[in-house]
């Protein structure tokens, strides 16, 4: 990419992310956490993909028809903020890398939860094991 381009999606990144935070109004999107997780600009600076990841994860189809719904008014409250003679058109895409790894870190969570919970059982084994045995108690002899 280009320094022009990279530059370029820094300032879209940053503009775009505050429009999104400030809302406008589009009911599929209400009550969703959306993030721009990356911007990239194409070499010829007209178009802009914006890859977005939205909260709840069940929602993204939802957030993705209002998100391409609007494009055009993001891209045009985006043109208030920052100064640039052409804005590349705008398109949105769904993060999948944020969500395989929301999933990884998900199956991370899963997985120390279950040896939390065998090391529990293995201490109880354990604890129990030391409680059921017998005690030893020194052998007495008879003396005759």
């Amino acid at each position: 990419m280009s320094r022009r381009a990279d530059q370029m999606s820094s300032v879209i990144h940053r503009a775009a992310q505050s429009v999104l935070n400030a809302g406008f109004g589009d009911p599929r999107l209400d009550g969703l956490m959306l993030t721009i997780t990356s911007v990239k600009v194409t070499a010829d600076l007209r178009t802009a993909v914006l890859n977005v990841s939205v909260l709840p994860q069940d929602k993204e189809r939802r957030a993705l028809a209002g998100l391409k719904a609007a494009s055009k008014h993001v891209r045009r409250q985006v043109g208030d903020l920052v100064s640039v003679h052409q804005l590349p058109e705008f398109i949105f895409k769904i993060d999948k890398a944020a969500k395989r790894q929301a999933e990884v870190l998900d199956a991370l969570s899963r997985v120390r939860a279950e040896e939390e919970q065998r090391a529990a059982k293995l201490g109880e084994d354990a604890e129990s094991a030391e409680n059921t045995e017998p005690a030893h108690e020194p052998s007495r002899e008879h003396h005759q």
